[in-house]
C-alpha cells in the first residue's frame, strides 16, 4: 500500500470549474478501492458545497518568503463503497484562509484571474506539505495542474535539509498544458524562491515564473490524462512553448486516459432524468428528448435529432468553427442545437445571436446547471466537441454511456475514445470539416436501424476509473 497526497485547485462535488474537479472527485476513490491510502488537499471556497467537515487544525502557520500566514484544517471523510462492502476511504483536507480564499471565484472573478493566484496556490501548496509533515505522510506527492507546480522547488529547494521529505516522490499530471500559471519573475521573492532558481532550467519562462515548467522541472513522472496528449503536448502545435522540456523528459512523461464515473453517469440509475432506460431498453430515451424539448421551450418533436452541447466557452472548444457554418445547417438541415455553458463574453454572445435568428434550430443556456448537463446529454441524440485540443475530454465519454451519439475533432482523448463504429471524428480544425461531420452524422440518423446499434454499441464502451486507477498504482510502485 502507497500512502498518496494529492494537491488541487478543485474536486467534485466540493468545488468545480471543469473536468479536473471530476477526476478528483472519483480518481481517489479508485485508489483507494485498489487499498491505497489517498488524501486531497484543496482550498476551501468561499462558494465551496462541503458538508459534514471536521476542524482538525484550527491555527497552522504558513510561511511563503516575507508572507505569512494563518490557516486552518478541515476534513470530509468520504468512504468508498463497492457493490454494497465498503471498500476504504479517502481524506479531503481543506485548507480555510478567508483572506486568500473567502470570494465568489476560484481562479478569478467572471472576466479576469485574480491577481494574487501566485500566493492562493502557494499558500495551498505550502500547507500541503504542512499536512504532509504533521497530519498525513505520504509516499508520493501527486499534484495537479499549474497550482500545484511549486511542490518540487518547495520540497528540493526550500525545504531540501529537511528529513521529513528525503525519499518523497512527486508525481505531476498535466490536465491542460494552455493553462501555465505564469507570473512575473519578481514574485520569486514573494513565495520564499531563491532568486537563482530564475534560469531556463529551473523556474524561469520566457522571463516569467512559471509554476506549470516548475512542476515539470522537478517531477519524478509527469502523466496526461490520455495516450494521444502525451505525443501532442510535445509538439509546438499543442506544447504552449514547453515542448523541448516535456521530449527532454519524455522517458518521465506517461499518458494514461482519464476515466468516468459511472455511478454519477448512467441512464440506468441517474436521478437527473425522469425516465430511465439502458442499451438493452432504449424506449425511454424518447420520452428525455421529449423533456428536453419541453425545458428549452422547443417543438416537441422528437423526430428530429437533437444535439448537444455541454461546455466551457472558450477558445479552447472550438466553437469558432460552429458560428460561420451555423446559417447554412439552419437552412438545409433537419436539427435542433442545446447549449450549456459559459465563458468568454463573445463566445455567449454568438450563441444567443443564434438562437435569436434561429429559434426552431439553436437554443442556449448561459450558467452551469449540473442537473441541465445531465438532461441534455441524456435526451440529445448528437454530442457535439470540435475542440481546438482535448486533453481528454469526458463529456464524449459520458455521451457514449447515454446513447448520444459523439461529433468531435480527432485531437487528444477524444481521439482516443471515439472511433468510427461509435462516433463522427474530423481532422482539419476548419468549419468546413466541421460541416461535413455533422452532416455525416445528420445523414446516418436517417437510418435508424443502424443508428440504434451505433448508439449500443457506445453504450457499452468500459471507460470506467478501474484501469486508469491500477495505472496510476502501477506508476507509484514503480517511483
Amino acid at each position: 500500500m502507497s500512502r498518496i497526497l494529492m494537491v488541487t485547485p478543485e474536486a467534485a462535488p466540493f468545488a468545480k470549474t471543469g473536468g479536473l474537479a471530476d477526476v478528483l472527485g472519483a480518481l481517489p476513490q479508485a485508489l483507494a478501492a485498489l487499498g491505497e491510502d489517498v488524501a486531497v488537499v484543496m482550498p476551501r471556497y468561499r462558494s465551496a458545497i462541503i458538508r459534514n467537515s471536521e476542524r482538525i487544525w484550527h491555527s497552522m502557520p504558513v510561511t511563503l518568503g516575507p508572507n505569512n500566514y494563518m490557516v486552518a484544517i478541515d476534513q470530509v471523510i468520504v468512504q468508498v463503497i463497492v457493490g454494497n462492502s465498503a471498500k476504504g476511504s479517502v481524506r479531503y483536507l481543506f485548507v480555510d484562509c478567508p483572506v486568500l480564499y473567502g470570494r465568489s471565484g476560484i481562479y478569478g472573478d467572471h472576466a479576469t484571474d485574480f491577481p494574487d493566484n501566485h500566493l492562493r496556490f502557494g499558500v495551498l501548496t505550502m500547507a500541503a506539505i504542512n499536512i504532509a509533515r504533521d497530519i498525513f505522510r505520504p509516499d508520493v506527492f501527486h499534484g495537479h495542474d499549474w497550482p500545484s507546480g511549486l511542490l518540487g522547488p518547495f520540497l528540493h529547494e526550500v525545504l531540501k535539509t529537511d528529513p521529513t521529505f528525503f525519499g518523497s516522490k512527486l508525481v505531476l499530471t498535466l490536465h491542460n498544458v494552455g493553462y501555465q500559471g505564469n507570473f512575473p519573475a519578481a514574485f520569486a521573492v514573494d513565495l520564499g524562491l531563491d532568486p537563482r532558481l530564475m534560469h531556463s532550467e529551473g523556474l524561469e519562462f520566457w522571463g516569467r515564473l512559471s509554476f506549470l515548467k516548475s512542476g515539470i522541472v522537478w517531477a519524478d513522472a509527469i502523466t496526461t490524462v490520455s495516450p494521444t496528449y502525451a505525443r501532442e503536448i510535445q509538439t509546438p502545435e499543442y506544447g504552449y512553448g514547453l515542448e523541448g522540456l516535456l521530449r527532454q523528459r519524455a522517458s518521465r512523461v506517461h499518458g494514461i486516459l482519464n476515466g468516468a464515473d459511472y455511478e454519477e453517469w448512467n441512464p440506468e440509475i441517474d436521478p437527473h432524468i425522469a425516465v430511465k432506460f439502458s442499451a438493452a431498453n432504449l424506449s425511454g430515451k424518447a420520452r428525455v428528448k421529449q423533456a428536453l424539448l419541453e425545458e428549452f421551450n422547443l417543438p416537441a418533436d422528437v423526430s428530429r435529432p437533437i444535439i448537444g452541447i455541454v461546455s466551457r466557452f472558450v477558445h479552447q472548444k472550438g466553437f469558432d468553427l460552429l458560428f460561420p457554418i451555423a446559417a447554412e445547417l439552419a437552412a438545409t438541415e433537419d436539427f435542433t442545437l442545446v447549449a450549456l455553458g459559459s465563458g468568454e463574453p463573445r463566445i455567449e454572445e454568438n450563441f444567443h445571436q443564434l438562437a435569436r435568428a434561429h429559434p426552431s434550430h439553436f437554443a442556449v443556456e448561459i450558467g452551469y446547471d449540473h442537473g441541465l448537463s445531465h438532461r441534455i446529454i441524456a435526451g440529445s441524440d448528437m454530442f457535439l466537441m470540435p475542440s481546438l485540443y482535448e486533453p481528454c475530454g469526458l463529456g464524449q465519454i459520458y455521451a457514449l454511456r447515454y446513447g448520444s451519439v459523439p461529433i468531435v475533432r480527432a485531437t487528444g482523448g477524444l481521439d482516443d475514445t471515439v472511433d468510427e463504429s461509435v462516433g463522427f471524428k474530423f481532422a482539419s480544425y476548419t468549419p468546413e470539416d466541421l460541416l461535413a461531420a455533422i452532416r455525416s452524422a445528420l445523414a446516418a440518423w436517417n437510418n435508424q436501424e443502424l443508428w440504434k446499434e451505433r448508439m449500443q454499441r457506445g453504450m457499452r464502451k468500459d471507460f470506467s476509473w478501474d484501469a486508469s486507477a491500477l495505472e496510476y498504482q502501477k506508476l507509484y510502485r514503480s517511483l
